[in-house]
């Protein structure tokens, strides 16, 4: 099944394959979450460790956390496509991040420091700050 609007409000949590930029197919995930009246909505996209493993594609990198270059290119890229056709207030980019900050606790600037990557919007224009530490 695409993974779409309805199909994540019917089901809630979709799994399924991905190809990453290495050309690899592995498994992935991803999900809705619905903040209610008084906070965001999220959507997580994933890839499980155990399958960048398998995939043979290293994610640490000497970094804290899981870190990765290659997939933190990737998974920007896939946001700033999407931000063409359904813009969004803040994307982040890491292990476990959802949640971890929001759009207006930034205040439209990108941390000078920064242990995720960040896709901000100013404007119509959606700038990446990459994790740099």
């Amino acid at each position: 099944m695409p993974c779409t609007v309805g199909s994540l409000t019917e089901f809630g949590h979709l799994h399924g394959q991905v190809r990453l930029p290495t050309g690899q197919l592995v498994v992935c995930g991803c999900v809705a979450i619905r903040g209610g009246d008084e906070s965001s909505d999220w959507l997580d996209f994933y890839v499980p460790v155990g399958a960048l493993d398998q995939a043979g594609l290293a994610y640490w990198e000497g970094r804290p956390f899981f870190r990765s270059d290659v997939m933190d290119e990737w998974l920007a890229a896939i946001g700033a496509e999407i931000f063409k056709s359904a813009s969004f207030s803040l994307g982040v980019i890491g292990f476990e991040v959802s949640g971890c900050t929001d759009a207006s606790t930034l205040a439209g600037k990108l941390p000078q420091t920064r242990d995720i990557g960040y896709l901000l919007p100013q404007g119509d224009v959606l700038h990446y700050g990459a994790a740099n530490t």
